[in-house]
Formats: C-alpha cells, structure tokens, sequence
C-alpha cells in the first residue's frame, strides 16, 4: 500500500481571508455530502445513507466510479474508506505553534501493482501532485465560501 502524508498550515501568512477550526469543520463536512467542487476530477457524489456520524457515498472520480464509507469524528477528522478494498484517507485537522493545520494522509493500493514495490512506489509518487492538489484545492474552496459568505 502507498501511504503519504501532506500537512499544510490552513492560514499561512498574507493569505486572507483567515478561516476558523469550525469553518473548515464545516467545509470537510460539505465535502464529504458533495465533493464534486472540491476534489478536481471528481465528476460524481451522491450521498447513498446518511447515519449518526457516518455517510455511504458513491463517487466517480478520474473516470472510475467506487463506494466510499466515511466516519466523521467531529471536529478533527474525516475518514474515507473505500469499500472495495483500495484505500483510505484521513483529513485530520489540528493546531500546532504554527496555528491551525489541515494533514491528509492517504493509504492507497493500485490494482495490479505489487505492494511495496518499487512500481508501486514510482506509480504513487507520480500521483503525489494530484493529492497534494487536493489539500490546497480543499482549502481554497473553503476560504472561497467564506469569503462569498456561505460559511
């Protein structure tokens, strides 16, 4: 499995405007009910159940469609499970004497690659851009709400 981990400060010096812990809360929220405007190549979610702190959700991502159980543990961390088996990913917020830090950490396994193999790690690494993408893309679009004031 190809894990990585990404941390980048929420409000890093001369970005505006600032955000709060329960905005971004609120935003990792909106985007597990739809991720569509947050997540580039992302062309489907829909929101299958809905119980307690956990979502059932399908999504088409990059063209390939799968299932995704996801557990909310507010008002630190978002899991995704995938349900057939091809990874996870955590959005875990915390602060730090940096201030207030959003961390993705993904765990992904490619059909048909080997674990732990060097193809593995090659074919991980050269997606690491798109995940990256990911934490910064979050991250604007929740500074883009507040700044419209829909959070």
């Amino acid at each position: 499995m190809y894990t990585l981990s990404y941390t980048i400060p929420v409000n890093p010096e001369g970005v505006e405007p600032k955000v709060t812990q329960a905005q971004v809360w609120r935003g990792l929220e909106m985007k597990c009910e739809n991720a569509v405007p947050f997540v580039n190549g992302m062309t489907q979610c829909d929101v299958l159940e809905r119980k307690d702190n956990t979502i059932l959700r399908e999504i088409t991502f990059m063209g390939g469609q799968s299932k995704e159980f996801l557990t909310l543990f507010e008002p630190v961390k978002v899991q995704f499970e995938r349900l057939d088996g091809t990874g996870w990913i955590d959005n875990t917020l915390s602060e730090s004497e940096q201030g207030l830090l959003l961390t993705f950490t993904f765990g992904i396994k490619f059909p048909g690659i080997e674990e732990n193999s060097a193809a593995e790690k090659e074919k991980g690494d050269s997606m690491r851009g798109a995940y990256v993408g990911a934490v910064e893309a979050t991250l604007k679009r929740v500074r883009q709400m507040v700044q419209d004031g829909e959070l």
